[in-house]
């Protein structure tokens, strides 16, 4: 009898650059975090030996993913989304404050993060529920609803005091985008971005000056039918009330350590000077991230070489600043590599994504390649001073069983679901 193997058609292409990208995040670990001479690679005493263990219970967790029926998730979407709810607002009574932020679960002396594990659970939740209504998110009543699912996990984030984390849920705008949500909410946003940044960067009269050119220049020129003046005239008032709620929320309403981290983004500081001893004293992460990266020239120092990451310059480097010790170690190509590793994980996904027969394992998929992105843009800009200062991890790459388990779980649910079409097919 010939044996039926078409429960193993699942994409390798995507399980080879996880491998690879698992695999080299390891290695960048073990710089990262080694001191001295390594006797044993499994010594838990150390991040590298922790992490080892997190990645040998991720093949684990891939087999468990795997084994299920792909229908599991449809089906059972909402009890994931529920549970992951409970979860974050368990943390308000039972949660761990570390660094400021009551993010974790402390249970037997391991830490667990449910905001992680709460981004596959929201992907499942909002595919599901765009699935079933088969919406296109044309009406604004299927629009409010749809944020509603992505706000409320946020929220609860948010209250934790882990901005960064509440960031990436940014990412499923991505999605809606993707499944017909209309053109003109992205030009608000990249306006609203460019408003905000002119009103910091320079003062309310520029940002307001700027806006009224754009809209006074669209209202005459980039429309055959011209609405009312009345139109116009709103949409500059909001831009004014916003400016003034940009520079009021910067200085009234966010943290002196939030401040710093746009202040140094936007040089807000023009003395020279001061900028420096911010750096210094405020981003001292930052500052030697960008040394460690800068130093590593075009094929780097070597593994276990570079000076800036042996010599633990760079804070907590196997974490957040895991990017740096590539940039050091391995020298613009190797970060060119690891660039290239995801942009072809990125698209890949995107691909398969696009061949799904059921929306909801399309959605599923746009989920998945949007959170990868927003957490790899995110991290690799920070690193290196492109963009403000966010804790998130790099996935596959940063320390941490929680972030680890959690991107593995929410890209082999796609590759399950996709393996569902092969199978079908």
């Amino acid at each position: 009898m010939q044996r039926d193997h078409r429960g193993l058609n699942f994409d390798w292409i995507i399980i080879v650059l996880f491998l690879l990208l698992l695999g080299f995040g390891w290695l960048n670990i073990i710089s990262a975090s080694h001191s001295g001479e390594i006797t044993s690679y499994f010594d838990t005493s150390q991040p590298y030996g922790k992490q080892l263990v997190f990645i040998i219970l991720t093949f684990v967790l891939v087999i468990l993913v795997l084994a299920l029926d792909a229908k599991f998730y449809e089906r059972f979407a909402s009890v994931f989304y529920i549970v992951s709810l409970i979860s974050l607002a368990g943390l308000f009574i039972f949660g761990k404050n570390v660094n400021g932020a009551t993010a974790w679960y402390s249970i037997g002396g391991m830490t667990l993060q449910p905001s992680e594990f709460a981004k596959f659970a929201t992907s499942l939740a909002v595919a599901k529920y765009m699935s079933d209504l088969q919406t296109n998110m044309k009406t604004f009543k299927d629009q409010l609803k749809t944020v509603g699912i992505i706000v409320v996990p946020a929220m609860l984030i948010l209250l934790q005091n882990d901005a960064g984390s509440t960031v990436v849920y940014a990412a499923f705008f991505f999605v809606f985008y993707r499944e017909g949500l209309q053109q003109i909410y992205l030009v608000i946003a990249v306006f609203l971005i460019m408003l905000s940044i002119l009103a910091l960067k320079f003062n309310v009269t520029v940002a307001v000056m700027v806006s009224a050119i754009l809209i006074f220049g669209h209202h005459y020129f980039g429309q055959k039918k011209r609405p009312n003046i009345v139109q116009p005239i709103a949409i500059l008032l909001a831009c004014i009330v916003v400016s003034f709620g940009v520079k009021y929320f910067y200085n009234s309403i966010l943290q002196v350590h939030q401040k710093d981290r746009i202040g140094i983004w936007l040089r807000l500081e023009r003395d020279p000077d001061a900028l420096h001893e911010m750096k210094q004293t405020i981003l001292y992460n930052l500052h030697e991230s960008e040394k460690a990266i800068s130093s590593g020239g075009l094929t780097g120092k070597g593994f276990l070489q570079g000076t800036r990451t042996t010599g633990k310059f760079v804070p907590e480097q196997h974490t957040d600043y895991i990017f740096s010790t590539v940039g050091e170690e391995w020298g613009f190509m190797g970060s060119a590599l690891v660039v290239l590793l995801f942009v072809a994980l990125l698209l890949r996904i995107l691909y398969l994504a696009e061949l799904q027969k059921s929306q909801f394992s399309r959605i599923y998929g746009y989920c998945v390649a949007s959170i990868l992105f927003i957490h790899f843009m995110i991290n690799i800009g920070m690193v290196m001073g492109l963009i403000p200062t966010i804790g998130i991890p790099l996935p596959f790459f940063s320390y941490g069983g929680s972030a680890l388990w959690a991107f593995t779980i929410l890209l082999f649910i796609f590759v399950k679901l996709d393996s569902n079409r092969i199978n079908e097919w």
